[in-house]
This record gives C-alpha cells, sequence and structure tokens, in this order.
C-alpha cells in the first residue's frame, strides 16, 4: 500500500479531562457514584440506574444533601408519555420548560422529579425498557423538566451513554458543599469529572486514535489483504482497517463502514443483514482489485451488543428496530463517524467512493472532511427473518433500497 504513514505522536489533548471521564465510566459501570461539577461551578453526584445498589438514592441524600432525580434521554420521556413529541406532555405531569412543542422530540436530557425524591425503585421502573407505567402507575407528584447541555443531568446520562450502559442516571446536587468540587469530591472519596469534558470527550478521543499494529491477513477470496489496529488513548476498543490490494491515495479509495455485529458477523444471525454486508464488500472491493473496508466498535448502531440484546427482545413484542431503541431511551442511531475519518485520514485517503445504502453516511462523512464522490450501491436480498428490519430501515432511516 502507498500510504503507510506511521503516527507515532498523538495530539496534544487535555489528558487529565479525558483520563477523568475514563475513571469515572468504570466507575458507573461498578454502580459507585460519580461527582459532577458543572461550568457554573454548581457540583453534584451521580449513578447510573442500571448497576445502582439498593442503597445507592439513600446514599446520594446523605452525600449531598440534595433531592435525587432521574435523568434520562429525551426519547424515553416521550416513550414514557412524560414529554412532548410536538404535542402537550401527559395528563398530570407538571412539565418544566422546553419540552411542549416543535422539535420536543430529538436528542436532549428529562429530569424526573418528586417532593422527597425518587426511591431506586421508581427509577428502575421509570428507566426499565421492560417495565412502561402508565398515569395510574407513575409516582404522585411526578414532575419533567427539560435539562440544557452543560448540566449535572446532561453530563449523567451522557456518561451512562459512553459506558454502554442504559441511558439514564439517579442524580442529586449539593446545595451547600461548603468547598471547591475537587475538595468536596476528595473528602467524599469521589471521582470527579467536568460536565464540559463528558461533552468534550468523543472528540478528545478520536484526536488520540493511532495505529498501533499491522500485518499481513490472507482472507478467503481476498488473499492480498492486511489489517491496520487503531487505538485510542483512553483504553477503548480498537478499530481496524481492512486494507485490501494497493490502493493508490490519489485517487478515490473504494471503501465500506460497517460497524461491529457479533451476532451477524460472526454467528451469522439472519435478524440483520451485516454478514452478508460484510463479506460481500470484501468480495466486491477483491473483484476490483483494491479498497479498504473499516470495521468500526459500534455494536448495534453505537448502543452496545447488551442493549442490541434488549432490543431485540423489544422487537420480538411487536416493535421495529427504530422504536425499540427509542424504548430503551436511545436515537435510532447513535454511531459516530469521526474515527472512521480519523483512520482514513492516518492511511492516507482523502476522497471515497462509498459502498452504503445509508444517506446519512454520505452526509457523515462529509461532515467529517472527508470527499465522498461516489456512493456504490450495496444490497443484499432478504433471507426470511429481516424482511421487517430491512423495510424499516428503507422506511423510517431513509436507507436506499
Amino acid at each position: 500500500m502507498h500510504a503507510q504513514r506511521r503516527t507515532d505522536t498523538v495530539p496534544t489533548i487535555d489528558e487529565a479531562a479525558v483520563r477523568a471521564v475514563d475513571r469515572a465510566l468504570a466507575a458507573l459501570r461498578r454502580g459507585e457514584v460519580v461527582a459532577i461539577e458543572t461550568a457554573d461551578g454548581t457540583v453534584g453526584a451521580a449513578v447510573s440506574v442500571e448497576s445502582v445498589p439498593i442503597d445507592a438514592v439513600e446514599r446520594l441524600k446523605a452525600l449531598t444533601g440534595g433531592t435525587p432525580s432521574l435523568a434520562v434521554t429525551r426519547r424515553r420521556a416521550i416513550m414514557l408519555g412524560l414529554a412532548g413529541d410536538g404535542n402537550d406532555e401527559a395528563p398530570g405531569v407538571a412539565a418544566g420548560p422546553g419540552l411542549a412543542g416543535p422539535g420536543a422530540a430529538g436528542p436532549g436530557v428529562v429530569a424526573l422529579g418528586c417532593a422527597g425524591g425518587l426511591t431506586a425503585d421508581q427509577a428502575h421502573a421509570l428507566a426499565d425498557p421492560e417495565h412502561r407505567p402508565d398515569a395510574t402507575t407513575l409516582p404522585a407528584g411526578l414532575t419533567a423538566a427539560a435539562m440544557p447541555a452543560g448540566t449535572r443531568e446532561a453530563a449523567a446520562v451522557d456518561l451512562a451513554r459512553l459506558a454502554r450502559l442504559l441511558p439514564a442516571a439517579i442524580t442529586a446536587d449539593v446545595p451547600d458543599p461548603g468547598t471547591s468540587a475537587d475538595e468536596w469530591a476528595a473528602e467524599h472519596d469521589l471521582l470527579l469529572v467536568r460536565a464540559r469534558d463528558v461533552a468534550d470527550y468523543r472528540v478528545h478521543v478520536v484526536r488520540t486514535l493511532r495505529r498501533v499494529a499491522d500485518a499481513r491477513v490472507p482472507l478467503s477470496g481476498a488473499e492480498d489483504t492486511r489489517i491496520y489496529a487503531f487505538r485510542p488513548a483512553d483504553g477503548g476498543p480498537e478499530h481496524l482497517a481492512i486494507v485490501i490490494g494497493d490502493p493508490d491515495p490519489e485517487q478515490p479509495v473504494l471503501a465500506r463502514l460497517h460497524s461491529e455485529c457479533f451476532t451477524g458477523d460472526l454467528l451469522g444471525s439472519l435478524r440483520c443483514d451485516c454478514g452478508d454486508q460484510l463479506r460481500g464488500a470484501i468480495a466486491e472491493i477483491a473483484r476490483q482489485g483494491s479498497g479498504v473496508l473499516l470495521y468500526l466498535a459500534q455494536e448495534g448502531r453505537g448502543i452496545g451488543l447488551v442493549n442490541k440484546l434488549r432490543a431485540y427482545r423489544i422487537q420480538d413484542r411487536g416493535f421495529d428496530t427504530v422504536d425499540a431503541n427509542e424504548i430503551l431511551g436511545f436515537e435510532a442511531d447513535e454511531r459516530v463517524y469521526l474515527p472512521a475519518a480519523e483512520m482514513l485520514r492516518q492511511l492516507g485517503f482523502g476522497s471515497v467512493r462509498l459502498m452504503t445504502n445509508n444517506p446519512e453516511k454520505l452526509r457523515q462523512l462529509a461532515r467529517c472532511g472527508i470527499a465522498v464522490v461516489e456512493r456504490v450501491a450495496h444490497i443484499f436480498p432478504a433471507n426470511g427473518h429481516n424482511e421487517g428490519y430491512l423495510r424499516t430501515k428503507a422506511e423510517r432511516s431513509g436507507h436506499m433500497f
């Protein structure tokens, strides 16, 4: 391959900020409380709903002196009937500003609370995708308020999402810490993370992506293949570039962005077309002589394998793939394409002929600075199990078939 530029240096970033967020993610997955400082200097604490110990709410109250509330995504609040998607809120729910009216559906965070604070059981019921409380079973006096970016609630939900947990967290503020956020967190033996660092984390991590290994790996039907591994500095999962032949970096490279799919790629699941797409892309690149397939660590459209399995259970109840993700509290597609663009740049490619049926990939890759000079259709027949899945991608996600 012509483009074998090695990137031994990591761009300058706030390494302490990345390290703090990374440690907070691990703490949340262990069910620990983390402290969050907002831009205005206020401090609070949060714990993931999914891994919350039974005594976590009482511990939050004792730690902070504040009233615990549940932070969920706007998607989850809409599914609960606690936020509008262009209509008024559910009857009997007192809404905070910004929930009703045009544009209410979509990204965002909603804080759910009641006098005295929610209990752990109430928080679980509101966040659990297997449980859909109605107006008769909602906690008495429940309120819902939209929370802007940069708040403790928004940062807590984003942390849970980054940790590939259900995107929901129990949070409480500290009305009067009596000291700085760093000193308060140290006094209570808590990891401290700043809301702005959580918001910047994805971009910072992509800037640290670097090539760490490569090797010749002959594939069936594509023997002239080399695989390059790219690792972010946060220690997260590696992304892979499968380079077939000797593509010329001076010409648009035939490329496929493929998000990992354990069930489809490895097990041959018939619920999706991922395995066909992976093997079909490798075969087509080999047939055309050269190209690159980026194998991205974004299982389940970015929600992770565990949450994808949860989405499958919801689909088995009659919901489609878009609804299932939204019932879980996610957007229909949580993937980001900054890593793909950075990998292409490090391999020396600035323009691509992109193998895809997804118009969003075309838009996002172009926004990340990679010129998409041509869309190459990448279509495979249904198998008897995935007709509904393929139909949903076409009708609700705009895929071109």
